[in-house]
């Protein structure tokens, strides 16, 4: 009978737990930049991308750390164990730092929002250099069912609106109902999104719902790294 067994067997669970906390705080920061990737562009700062990024970093990590503390904790080698300690710290401190990143993001978003937002729609919407932002409107348009940074007002003082280019459209396409070529020019609200508001209150909450799960998770897994930890 192989005692180190019983003495590794005990030891592995936080290891594992570890790991499992790893590839949620992986999915989590994949998640927020694969599906929401299109808005990142509408926000001026890039700390809910960098918060997302930082997350898939220390997730890997984790795993990778997972295994060589599995490892180390059957061998029950000295010098593996050390290793495994300094890297869970390391992450532990990414992890933290993602969370609270989040987290005083969302303090501040609100005032982002209000302070970026309307001038990315009038001054940046369907510049040939700037296809990426036109593109990151009409998705937040259609998606939220909105138009316009606080109402389809907005739109009013736009440059492609008050262009040649926007060939007499009130606003973009995107606010209406059922896009078709050139609905902009009837601004109706029968036949867009004029009484259901503009769409900054409709972002500040999605943004914030998800950075309230960004900074959970990461702080949350941060803490998970404490039982590995004490056992190495």
């Amino acid at each position: 009978h192989d005692k180190s067994s019983d003495v590794a067997s005990p030891y592995a669970f936080p290891s594992c737990v570890s790991q499992m906390g790893g590839a949620a705080v992986m999915a989590v920061g994949t998640w927020t930049l694969v599906e929401k990737s299109d808005y990142l562009n509408i926000l001026a700062s890039s700390t809910f991308a960098v918060s997302a990024y930082i997350l898939i970093f220390a997730g890997s990590l984790v795993m990778i750390t997972g295994f060589l503390g599995f490892c180390a904790i059957i061998r029950e080698q000295r010098s593996c164990l050390s290793t495994y300690f300094s890297m869970l710290l390391f992450i532990f401190l990414i992890e933290l730092v993602a969370g609270v990143l989040a987290y005083v993001y969302y303090q501040r978003l609100s005032e982002e929002l209000k302070q970026h937002l309307t001038q990315t729609l009038t001054e940046n919407y369907a510049l040939p250099e700037k296809t990426h932002i036109t593109h990151s409107i009409d998705r937040l348009q259609q998606d939220f069912k909105c138009c316009g940074s606080n109402s389809s007002a907005d739109w009013h003082h736009s440059v492609y609106i008050l262009s040649m280019e926007s060939s007499g459209r009130l606003v973009p396409d995107s606010c209406c109902k059922t896009v078709t070529f050139q609905c902009g020019k009837r601004d109706h609200p029968s036949n867009i999104y004029k009484v259901e508001g503009g769409c900054i209150t409709k972002l500040e909450q999605f943004l914030a719902d998800h950075l309230l799960i960004m900074g959970a998770v990461g702080i949350g897994v941060a803490c998970l790294q404490v039982s590995p930890m004490s056992f190495s």
